[in-house]
């Protein structure tokens, strides 16, 4: 935490601001629970939370974008559309603390909602006005008539530049380990461009982006940690240094 105001991102850090209510299910996430005992510090252009399924982080993740200002399905400040409330209140109980620089663009990508988001682009594009087509800015095609991995892939090239801030849900669930890979010099670009990143994965791949910060959240703590010393570091390569031993121990009849 030295280095809390000394750092220059769009959000530097993030903190608990008070007390959820005693019969909501937040209280019942480790990442909530967690995030009452320290404020997470952003020092690096690339944060990464990780750990296992029910740990909180998409919550966390949901909680920052929205608070930020960003729309709970997705998609860019001025994208305002809702086609269920599911998302929590968290982001009433969070705090972000903005550096000087203010971002001059941004996304919030959700995988399972993304599908809404193209249709919230093709809707917004029927409406006649004088100003061009917003598909225009993702590859002037309809997200719709591409691939699931194709128009992620398409709007990370087209729609994201410079002196963005980008948050993203699980990005690799639409991709193949190649594409993964070809997200990587994506993200690579942005950082050279002045953006922020910050990204929950399960991606080895994405994971090992250099001089990123990497936070890993248990059921007993959020913790700031090395690449190499990530579970999904750990188990990814036990499987494949000996998968037929793995897959011998996983599903041989007991």
């Amino acid at each position: 935490m030295n280095n809390m105001f000394e750092n220059d991102r769009f959000i530097r850090y993030v903190q608990f601001n008070g007390r959820i209510p005693k019969d909501s299910y937040l209280n019942s996430l480790p990442a909530v629970k967690n995030l009452e005992k320290n404020a997470l510090n952003f020092s690096s252009p690339v944060t990464f939370f990780c750990g296992e399924n029910g740990t909180g982080k998409s919550t966390l993740l949901e909680a920052i974008a929205v608070n930020y200002g960003f729309n709970a399905e997705g998609g860019s400040i001025n994208i305002s559309f809702s086609t269920k409330e599911t998302h929590s209140d968290l982001y009433k109980h969070i705090n972000l603390v903005k550096g000087v620089r203010r971002a001059k663009t941004g996304f919030f990508l959700r995988a399972e909602s993304f599908y809404n988001v193209a249709t919230e682009i093709d809707r917004l594009d029927e409406i006649v006005a004088p100003t061009p087509k917003i598909s225009g800015g993702y590859g002037g095609k309809s997200l719709h008539i591409q691939s699931h991995g194709e128009s992620f892939m398409s709007m990370v090239q087209n729609r994201l530049g410079g002196n963005g801030l980008y948050i993203f849900d699980e990005p690799e669930s639409a991709l193949s380990p190649n594409r993964q890979m070809t997200l990587l010099c994506e993200i690579d670009r942005l950082v050279k461009n002045n953006c922020q990143l910050i990204i929950a994965t399960h991606s080895p791949i994405l994971l090992s982006y250099p001089n990123a910060e990497i936070y890993e959240l248990t059921d007993n703590e959020i913790k700031k940690i090395l690449y190499e010393e990530t579970q999904i570091y750990a188990v990814t390569k036990e499987f494949l240094n000996n998968y037929k031993k793995m897959l011998k121990i996983l599903l041989e009849d007991k």
